[in-house]
């Protein structure tokens, strides 16, 4: 299996194991319960939401929501679960586990091609005199031999032409546009799956604010009394999924960019070393 194959799936495969290494942490944190009780750790994580044992309403639904047991009330006991972005990710509700998701995929996908791009990039110039070197001392088969002896793409678009040498510079100019495009294919890899995390996180935090804001204002209906402090604290609440979104979102949106400009480079390396390597041919006539 090539190398270029295995690199996101190893980059998958310990983002699982990194997983499964926290799991006994945070189970082991849940084990050290405290003297709250399901309905206590409700109020703690939702401030102001809850007056009393007796609240209606928006508070209540709350309430019920997060004593019911399961996940959310194992999580909430747990020293994650009692930070700050633990808070905000049981207040953010359903919309985060999909957020949680961009996240993940985000990170492997960034780290992936950090890795490689990073391990393509060589000095272009120094392996320009070399092959030229090779060219004219040894012939083709010592300027393959450089080649091969060196990483990345433009060398492997620059061992593909001159394979093709013997045949004439016709023939080297087609391998090297070949090549290049697969290449490309290979530079470019990832980024669809970043530019829609950096499309879609944002959206799926708005649509987590709306569906709040329609829970919010249900509850604050069905409310018998309704204050100020009640409508604010639903309405924040229901904010921490779009500000999570934008907070994702940027970050990718930057790296995208900063990726994409890479590639650009490499491109424009990529057709000046086999524009030089044609015309070093030319001239040996080769």
């Amino acid at each position: 299996m090539n190398i270029r194959t295995r690199i996101p799936r190893l980059v998958l495969a310990l983002g699982f194991l990194v997983c499964l290494m926290a799991s006994p942490l945070l189970a082991q944190e849940a084990g050290e319960e405290t003297a709250e009780t399901a309905p206590a750790v409700a109020f703690r994580i939702a401030p102001g939401s809850v007056a009393d044992a007796d609240t209606t309403g928006l508070a209540q639904a709350y309430a019920d929501f997060y004593s019911k047991g399961g996940f959310y009330e194992w999580f909430g006991k747990t020293r994650l679960g009692r930070s700050g972005a633990g808070e905000l990710f049981i207040k953010g509700q359903w919309a985060m586990w999909p957020l949680l998701a961009c996240v993940v995929v985000g990170l492997v996908f960034i780290i992936e091609r950090l890795w490689t791009l990073s391990r393509a990039r060589i000095n272009t110039r120094k392996l320009m005199f070399q092959l030229q070197k090779s060219l004219r001392s040894e012939g083709v088969e010592a300027a393959i031999r450089t080649c091969e002896r060196t990483r990345g793409p433009i060398a492997a678009i620059l061992h593909a032409g001159l394979l093709k040498a013997p045949r004439g510079p016709a023939a080297v100019e087609k391998a090297v546009e070949t090549a290049g495009a697969i290449e490309m294919a290979f530079l470019e890899k990832g980024l669809t799956a970043i530019a829609a995390i950096v499309t879609v996180a944002p959206m799926l935090g708005f649509l987590g604010t709306v569906s709040g804001m329609i829970r919010a204002f249900e509850s604050i209906a069905q409310a018998e009394q309704v204050s100020a402090k009640l409508v604010a604290s639903g309405i924040s609440e229901a904010l921490i999924t779009t500000a999570t979104g934008l907070v994702i979102g940027i970050p990718t949106s930057l790296f995208h960019s900063y990726f994409m400009g890479q590639v650009d480079r490499f491109v424009v390396e990529m057709e000046e070393t086999s524009a030089e390597l044609i015309n070093e041919l030319t001239e040996l006539g080769l």
